[in-house]
Parts: structure tokens; C-alpha cells; sequence
């Protein structure tokens, strides 16, 4: 009888344990010495990275899966800080807001969600939609629907008529008078209400709009947008609710304010002066380029009709500006939050970017840890995110090349693994 009870707990122990998967990894790029190491096991199980062997392991059990990868790169999953899964770009997009209803917002994000899980990008932050957002992020998390993690900002922060108004455009029957809940600051009081409105509806991180913008139905696309009290109020709220501060920023005056009010990134940063640069050191901010974005709207602004005429000469302004202002930041020491603007182009298309860091004269390397373990610290993630070690998440991506020799394969990621499964091979 006690034999038979002995097997009866083998058996039930045995059949417990979670089905182990083995990726035979011909190269790894170690995000965190930041160098590339040849010929590894990584052991999956559950949802962790369980072991890193040398060479090629094969499983004890025959329940458990190989995975051949022997002649691609492994590299930890990419984390993108700017995204907008809610919206893609498009001839009628100043339409959707008056024919589509939230449901199909919600639809058309799955679909945008699954194209940047699949390209290798299995974190996200999200930097301002309508909501849904919110409601994607939670979807994902329970499994209804696939994408990547998101860490979302809500509904981004404007003043009256700034870049994130949600009115700006319409006739003025239409414009309302839209206020804190809506995500529109014109006070110190406003925004520390908006910043509390935006933490009941369920964000992660807050953005701001601290300068105009390229595609908002606005004149200036530079200009300051809120006093530098209201951004301080901001970031002390935020703070208190425990979220970081992104601050949208084309303009330079509208830069210094951000900075000095102690947001933690600024997105795009596109005029950046030198003096913007070294403010940025001294504060500890990251900017966050968005190369992709700003070719693609520089060469969709030539296009007849594909933007309102109000936005042609502040695309052809702004856009081809950024790459270069990025290398500059670079070489002075700013340091460098991997992000896209993923939606203002194709989603899925995120990997383009890592090409034109490198153009712009950071090194392979620096670029991939920027979009690892760089953005995973933002993330406060740094733990479970942005590496391949034992007990990290098992969000794994490959490639077909070594992208420290050659960037541009980052385009084409052909093995995606997020929480341990399998979305792409």
C-alpha cells in the first residue's frame, strides 16, 4: 500500500510539471555586457527562463520542445516606449474620430497589437488614444486577445487648442469647452485633476502635449503649451499616483519647461538646442527620437490630400529634422529611450528604426540594449524585462543575422516568443 501511494504522488508530481521548452540559440546578444555569445541553451518553462546552458542541450523528457535557432541571433523581446495601438495612419484619418464608433477603435487595435507582437516587440507603451487603450492592455493580460504587454498613458494631456485637444479642427458647434476629463489642462488645478482622472481610468504613465504638434489640425507645431507651474503640477501628481511623465516636444522652449518641471522623457525632441541637451543630463531625462515617424510624414506631406493643409508645412518642417537632432543628443551624452511612433506609420513597421539610429551614428549595440534594457528601466521592469537570464520573463525574439553586423535585419524578426509562448517560428 505505501509503494502504491509513492507511486500515486510520482505520478500526480510528475504530471504537474510544466512542459519545458529548449531553444538551441546558435548566437544570443547579451543585452546587459553588451556583447554577442555563440552557441547557448535557453530552457523554458512556464512563463520564466529556467536555465542557460552551454552548447546544445537536448531535453531530458521527450515531453519537451526544441526549438532550432542555430543559425539565427537570439536577442530578449524589443520594447517600443512609443506607440499608438488605438489609430494607424491613413488619407480619411481625420475622419475616423466622426465614423467610427469605440467598438471598432477596439478592432482596429487587435489588429495593430498583433501586427507590433509579431515584429518582435512584445512591450509597448502606449502614448495617448481615446481610452481603449486601457481596455486592450487588460484584454492582453487575460488572454482574450494577443499583443503585446502595454504600459499605457490614457488619454495624453493638452491645453485648450494644443496639440492633444480632442476638438481641434472641428466647427465650432463641435469644439465644446472640454476640461480636465477630457484630458485639457488651462490650470494648476486642471492638472493635477487630469492627472488623477487619468489614474481612475486605469494609466500606467502620463503624457503630456508640452509644444505643438506636426499632426494635429493646428498652426504651430513648436510652440511652448503649458506654463512650466502646470507641468510641475503634473509631474507632483503623477508622482504621488506613482507614474513617470512623457512629455511631447518639437519646440525648444517647450522642452526646458518639461525638463526642468522633471518630466522623464521627452518624445521626438526635435529642436533640441545644445543648452536643451545638457539640461537633459542634469535632470536625468531620456529622449525619445522617433526617427520613423518623422521621415514617414515628411514624405506622405508631399502626397496631395493625404494631410489638411494645415499640417503640409509643419511635416515638411518637423520631420526631416529628427534623425539629425537624435545623433547630436547622442554624441553629447543624452541618453537614448528606444521609441517609434508606431501608428503615425504602419504598425509592425517598428524595427525600421533601429536602421536609422545606426545611420545617424549610434552604435548596433547601444541601439538594441536602448530598446531592452534601457526601456525596461524606464518600465521599472528591469527584473523581469530586457534580458536573457534565469527568472526573467521568457519574451525571446530571433533573427536572421547578427543585427551588430548588420542593423537592418532587426526588419525582419522571425521567431517570437512572449510569457513563454509561441506567437511566431
Amino acid at each position: 500500500m505505501k509503494n502504491y501511494i509513492l507511486f500515486v504522488i510520482v505520478l500526480f508530481c510528475f504530471g504537474m510539471q510544466a512542459q519545458q521548452t529548449y531553444l538551441h540559440c546558435g548566437k544570443i546578444v547579451d543585452t546587459k555586457n553588451g556583447r554577442v555569445i555563440e552557441n547557448k541553451t535557453l530552457i523554458v518553462s512556464e512563463d520564466k527562463i529556467v536555465a542557460i546552458e552551454d552548447g546544445f542541450v537536448s531535453p531530458s523528457s521527450e515531453e519537451a520542445t526544441v526549438i532550432d535557432l542555430k543559425n539565427k541571433t537570439v536577442l530578449p523581446g524589443l520594447i517600443d516606449m512609443h506607440v499608438h495601438l488605438e489609430n494607424e495612419t491613413s488619407a480619411n484619418n481625420y475622419l475616423k474620430p466622426f465614423i467610427l464608433n469605440e467598438a471598432d477603435v477596439a478592432f482596429n487595435a487587435t489588429d495593430y497589437a498583433y501586427r507590433t507582437l509579431l515584429a518582435g516587440f512584445t512591450t509597448v507603451r502606449d502614448l495617448g488614444g481615446s481610452g481603449v487603450n486601457v481596455s486592450l492592455r487588460n484584454a492582453i493580460n487575460n488572454g482574450t486577445v494577443t499583443g503585446p504587454r502595454i504600459y499605457t498613458a490614457e488619454k495624453s494631456l493638452a491645453t485648450t487648442g494644443g496639440h492633444a485637444d480632442p476638438t481641434n479642427g472641428r466647427k465650432r458647434e463641435l469644439m465644446g469647452d472640454p476640461g480636465p476629463a477630457e484630458g485639457v489642462v488651462n490650470s494648476v488645478e486642471d492638472a493635477r485633476k487630469a492627472v488623477r482622472q487619468r489614474y481612475k481610468n486605469g494609466a500606467d504613465w502620463i503624457k503630456i502635449t508640452a509644444t505643438g504638434g506636426v499632426l494635429s489640425v493646428a498652426k504651430s507645431g513648436k510652440n511652448p503649451q503649458f506654463l512650466e507651474e502646470e507641468i510641475a503640477a503634473i509631474v507632483q501628481t503623477a508622482k504621488d499616483y506613482g507614474m513617470y511623465v512623457a512629455a511631447h516636444a518639437h519646440g525648444d522652449e517647450g522642452m526646458q519647461r518639461a525638463i526642468r518641471a522633471g518630466v522623464k522623457t521627452i518624445e521626438h525632441g526635435t529642436l533640441m538646442s545644445k543648452e536643451t541637451m545638457q539640461l537633459m543630463k542634469q535632470y536625468d531625462a531620456y529622449l525619445v527620437p522617433t526617427i520613423t515617424a518623422g521621415k514617414y510624414v515628411s514624405e506622405k506631406a508631399k502626397v496631395p490630400n493625404y494631410y489638411p493643409a494645415i499640417i503640409v508645412p509643419k511635416a515638411l518642417e518637423i520631420g526631416p529634422k529628427i534623425q539629425n537632432t537624435f545623433g547630436q543628443a547622442y554624441d553629447t551624452g543624452v541618453k537614448i529611450a528606444f521609441g517609434t511612433d508606431a501608428g503615425v506609420f504602419p504598425h509592425g513597421e517598428n524595427g525600421k528604426e533601429f536602421g536609422y539610429m545606426v545611420e545617424a551614428g549610434m552604435p548596433a549595440m547601444k541601439a538594441l540594449q536602448s530598446a531592452t534594457i534601457t526601456n525596461a528601466e524606464l518600465l521599472q521592469a528591469e527584473d523581469e524585462l530586457g534580458q536573457l537570464e534565469v527568472g526573467f520573463l521568457a519574451d525571446i525574439v530571433a533573427v536572421n543575422e547578427d543585427p551588430t553586423e548588420n542593423i537592418n535585419t532587426m526588419e525582419n524578426v522571425i521567431f517570437v516568443m512572449k510569457n513563454g509562448v509561441i506567437y511566431k517560428q
